[in-house]
């Protein structure tokens, strides 16, 4: 398990050098100069190289590196161009949203393709299996940012059970705050929970092949407890691997719904500052949301070690 621990932190630890090394460069070789969008076309050399000074941005570009990359690992992002304010700042006020709204949107599709996946592979070749096939195959087609308008229409103009955006803060009550992440939690969950449930029915078919399913099932051990007990634990592997990438997704993809929704959340904060040239606070917060989804598949492939404890020998 030492082995196999140690192996994943150095896998963990040199793809985060690679993510910073990228996420600099390639945002430093984007045409255009940040102090010169800010300040305008008719600003005067003179000031727009004393505001380059300010910022940092008269260095040259390893020094500026290092000086982000320390920055980053005692938590201090720098000051935000456009909203003079530092990032850290930003990066909590809008992650109190994009955070419920990720974890929000993965439960509704676990609780949606777990049981979905296993009737489907349950009922193999069936009637239930071909239209649960059917019915994730349409949710993996449709565009999330379409079926987020689907439902603006129906249940915030219609039936106004919603409203159509916004988010009313934590501050107003947890309920207010859970029912203004409602409709965006939904519609990014529809996909994900289509693309679970053919990895669950996927997983378990090709388990449920295995020789110790069939003495299992010679030794008169129901259908439900074989698939249950035996089956779902061997199955969960690929499972794992979709649940850690799509919490990634869903806590670093979510720029489009939040957009949609007016949602003040990092995915929105990354397109404004995109919009202003607020280079820092876009190599920041990408950075971040890169973190949290190489930790995030880390603590994934530790979990690999506690469901299969062949992982867990060394060598």
């Amino acid at each position: 398990m030492l082995h196999y621990l140690l192996s994943r932190i150095i896998s963990l630890l040199l793809s985060l050098a690679v993510a910073s090394l990228v996420i600099f460069f390639v945002i430093e070789i984007i045409p255009g100069d940040p102090a010169s969008f800010m300040l305008g076309l008719n600003a005067s050399p003179e000031t727009v190289a004393s505001l380059k000074a300010e910022l940092g941005l008269d260095q040259t570009p390893m020094i500026r590196y290092f000086n982000w990359v320390s920055g980053l690992v005692v938590g201090d992002f720098g000051i935000s161009y456009t909203y003079k304010v530092p990032i850290s700042e930003l990066v909590v006020d809008r992650i109190q949203v994009s955070l419920p709204l990720a974890l929000y949107a993965l439960l509704l599709s676990t609780a949606i393709a777990f049981p979905v996946g296993l009737i489907a592979a349950s009922k193999r070749g069936g009637t239930a299996d071909f239209g649960i096939m059917g019915f994730t195959q349409l949710g993996i087609a449709v565009p999330n940012f379409w079926f987020a308008m689907l439902l603006v229409l129906f249940f915030a103009i219609n039936l106004r059970w919603f409203s159509a955006g916004g988010f009313s803060g934590w501050d107003t009550g947890f309920w207010y705050g859970i029912k203004s992440l409602t409709l965006p939690a939904i519609a990014l969950a529809l996909t994900q929970a289509s693309i679970l449930a053919r990895v669950m029915r996927s997983a378990l078919i090709d388990t449920l092949s295995q020789d110790y399913i069939r003495t299992a099932r010679a030794k008169g051990l129901s259908q439900r407890r074989v698939l249950i007990k035996h089956a779902l634990r061997n199955a969960m592997i690929p499972v794992l691997t979709i649940l850690g990438l799509q919490f990634s997704f869903l806590l670093a993809g979510a720029i489009i719904i939040e957009n949609v929704f007016f949602l003040p959340g990092l995915g929105r904060l990354i397109f404004q500052a995109i919009i202003q040239r607020d280079l820092i606070v876009v190599e920041s917060v990408v950075m971040l949301m890169v973190f949290a989804v190489i930790v995030v598949n880390f603590l994934v492939d530790l979990t690999y070690a506690v469901v299969d404890p062949r992982l867990r020998r060394d060598g």
